[in-house]
């Protein structure tokens, strides 16, 4: 314990001026449990630091073989360690100078325990949800209906919220999010992804009874609906499958849905190509147009993401690549890409890498960062900066 006079002789040793010091001196010793190890530091920005003080709480999610993430309500943060050429010490209850000089009654000198100490912490970026594992878990078991022998008879994993919070690597209100771009449902409180025949089946019904009734798209009565399909499915298949491909509204207090029709003539397109390598362009276009709703006009920009048409080959072709399909990974993303396809224009490789932009990036940023461009017939394209295997 040090006196007033050692604390004086150490200023004049070291060449301070008390008078340019604050008069409170901390004298600092370590604990006897004090060691490194036994505490880790978090670098919080001032929303999450908020959202703790207000009694909420921060998840750290990952399995063994990932990369930790924290996630808040809302948002998912990559933690990195980050070293300090300075010690930081834990000390309890110590008091920064504007508290000292808030507190005239402190004492001249303060003895201080060490509790612990630490080279580093941990520092959070925000990152883009890992949302990719959420599809290939509820594809291990796809819905195929009421009467299928697959549901009924075997066990196959089947995930409720909590599971899924516990294995994806994304905050809750990016997981439900994603549930609705998936069009997952609930079936007996698990979350089920419809398999696609059977999914395409329960469209059927629908497009076919709007065309019977002679409905416009824009106005699908949801009770006429049930009343007329509940001899084919569920009811709740009925309504999941009309909340999928169209937007619900109330008029004169009934529920009608105005179909969506680049959504609708997406589906049917995928249909047509899931079973061929590839399609002669235009023989697929008036097949297509042929296949899809009366009064619905099929368009190849409702295809982004989904398939991709080869200009260069004689006749033009169209295949199917669907973006749910590539890597998550920023660099095995574009080698994928790049193994498709040599060289790519801006427009066609867009639907494929929008997806991986960070906040306030730029898809024209991602592509100065993983590929090189040049002008090919006045075109500008972009290719790999590395070979591709």
């Amino acid at each position: 314990m040090r006196s007033r006079a050692e604390v004086d002789a150490t200023l004049q040793t070291a060449k301070l001026n008390p008078a340019e010091l604050l008069p409170a001196v901390h004298c600092l010793s370590f604990g006897p449990q004090a060691g490194a190890g036994e505490c880790c530091l978090l670098q919080l920005e001032p929303g999450l630091c908020a959202e703790l003080e207000a009694g909420h709480s921060l998840v750290i999610r990952g399995e063994k073989d990932e990369q930790a993430v924290l996630c808040s309500k809302d948002k998912t943060y990559d933690m990195k360690i980050a070293d300090t050429s300075n010690m930081l010490l834990f000390i309890p209850g110590c008091k920064t100078p504007e508290q000292l000089n808030a507190d005239q009654a402190s004492c001249d000198i303060i003895h201080s325990q060490i509790a612990g100490f630490s080279n580093n912490y941990w520092e959070l970026r925000r990152c883009r949800p890992k949302l990719k594992k959420l599809r290939k878990l509820l594809m291990e078991d796809p819905y195929e209906g009421p009467d299928s022998r697959k549901d009924q008879t075997l066990t196959f994993s089947k995930y409720t919220t909590e599971d899924l919070l516990s294995l994806i690597q994304a905050s809750e209100e990016e997981i439900l999010h994603q549930l609705q771009v998936i069009d997952a449902c609930k079936i007996e409180g698990y979350w089920r992804i419809l398999e696609f025949d059977y999914e395409m089946k329960l469209l059927n019904h629908v497009t076919q009874l709007i065309d019977s009734e002679s409905w416009s798209l824009s106005k699908v009565p949801l009770r006429t609906c049930l009343e007329e399909l509940v001899s084919l499915e569920p009811t709740e298949m009925i309504e999941h499958i009309l909340l999928s491909y169209g937007r619900k509204y109330i008029d004169d207090g009934e529920v009608y849905f105005e179909m969506h029709e680049d959504k609708i003539c997406r589906a049917i397109a995928q249909m047509l190509l899931q079973n061929a390598v590839k399609f002669n362009l235009s023989e697929f276009q008036e097949v297509w147009q042929q296949s899809v709703p009366e009064g619905m006009t099929a368009r190849l920009d409702q295809l982004k993401g989904l398939a991709l048409v080869d200009k260069t080959s004689r006749p033009e072709t169209i295949f199917l690549l669907k973006v749910e399909d590539l890597p998550e990974d920023n660099q095995e993303r574009f080698n994928s890409l790049f193994s498709i396809r040599e060289k790519w224009t801006e427009s066609d490789i867009t639907p494929y890498i929008q997806d991986l932009c960070a906040e306030k990036q730029t898809v024209g940023a991602l592509l100065t960062k993983y590929a090189r461009s040049s002008m090919q017939n006045g075109v500008r394209v972009y290719n790999s900066r590395r070979p591709i295997s």
